[in-house]
């Protein structure tokens, strides 16, 4: 069986395709990582016998402990052609996040599925699955299982305090063959933008990312990435096509909003500001000439950047304001304007801290419901 895999602009999306699924043909990429170097040795004691280190002790505690609450996910489509119906396979990764059967996985895994089944870690199969919503604006979507079994599910970490550096890990179905393969790693960035080709001539752009070099291999979208306390704090979603020890994961707070939704009424709704804006580093600050380094700085190259009718414009938002806080978070490297909205629901109240002409200002602002 030939494997294959959306290839992206700066990366390739995770959700395996087999035979002619939805993807690219040509330009095939499952490249097999570099070795990296351990993270622990394992010292020989005097009579031949080894020793295992605390910090291997906990990555094995830690995939011990979360193995259950990750799932395999095959999915089966078809589509038409001038030469008929084609079907295809597919393969990825979800978290189980309730105890009644709900599971978060990439959109990008499920898209366009017909057919949708759910393995556990004991390689039973679920086939009564339903696809609950997607969130194609974060890679996200949500399954529910119908069975009498009781989950397990993951526990929610904050991606907001991440540093880089710190010790991650990651499991999934690696290459759709390897199920609850575990890697780690360290955090390598944050706040990294990846732009996607979607496989089916659009482009998807993702924001706010986890840059990590914990092995992510087709196969590992939707799995968590765990920080040592064995929380989820991201959902991978994407490697570099080009480059050994590069994936990106989806910052956890970032569909928090959506998946309190999705656990109160069954339903995918997201929040909704409505403006367009650029994340504020050194190089745009000089561009724009902006007297902040951090924030999201309302901006659009042709037309307004804040929408007719948007909670951004009945609250007074304009273009060139730079938001700098929702509530108490402030907007930066590691809380990008788009994370910080994913954890609100639609209707939630908050206060918005902003600068315009050099003044600090607050404006109260009603999240609406996105809609496509």
């Amino acid at each position: 069986m030939k494997r294959k895999t959306a290839i992206i602009t700066l990366s390739a999306l995770l959700g395996v395709a087999i035979l002619g699924g939805a993807g690219v043909v040509a330009g095939i990429y499952i490249q097999q990582q570099k070795d990296t170097n351990p993270l622990t040795s394992i010292n020989a004691t005097s009579d031949g016998n080894a020793t295992v280190t605390s910090q291997e002790s906990t990555i094995a505690a830690i995939a011990e402990k979360v193995g259950p609450s990750v799932v395999s996910i095959t999915t089966k489509s078809q589509s038409q052609t001038i030469r008929g119906t084609t079907s295809s396979q597919g393969a990825g990764t979800g978290i189980i996040i309730s105890k009644d059967g709900y599971v978060m996985t990439n959109n990008h895994v499920i898209e366009d599925a017909t057919n949708v089944a759910v393995i556990d870690s004991n390689g039973d199969e679920y086939t009564n699955v339903k696809v609950i919503g997607r969130d194609p604006l974060n890679d996200v979507a949500f399954l529910k299982i119908t069975s009498d079994t009781t989950f397990a599910p993951v526990t929610l970490g904050n991606s907001s305090t991440v540093r880089i550096g710190q010790q991650v890990i990651a499991i999934g179905n690696a290459l759709g063959q390897y199920s609850n393969t575990v890697t780690s790693g360290i955090i390598s960035g944050l706040g990294r933008p990846v732009t996607a080709d979607a496989g089916n001539g659009s482009t998807e752009t993702l924001t706010d990312l986890i840059q990590t070099d914990a092995s992510i291999n087709p196969g590992n979208s939707g799995g968590p990435l765990l920080n040592t306390a064995g929380q989820v704090i991201g959902i991978n979603t994407a490697i570099a096509e080009d480059a050994n020890g590069i994936g990106f994961t989806i910052p956890i707070n970032s569909t928090k909003g959506i998946l309190a939704g999705v656990l109160a009424n069954g339903k995918v709704s997201r929040a909704y500001l409505g403006v367009n804006y650029l994340s504020i580093t050194a190089e745009v600050a000089k561009e724009y000439k902006l007297s902040v380094k951090q924030g999201a700085y309302v901006h659009k190259d042709s037309g307004s950047a804040v929408a007719s009718g948007s909670p951004a414009a009945d609250a007074g938002l304009k273009d060139g304001d730079i938001i700098t806080k929702i509530n108490d978070d402030a907007i930066g490297t590691q809380n990008g304007l788009s994370s910080v909205i994913g954890q609100y629901r639609p209707s939630d109240k908050v206060t918005v801290t902003y600068i315009r002409d050099g003044k600090t200002l607050t404006t109260s602002v009603t999240f609406s419901a996105y809609s496509t």
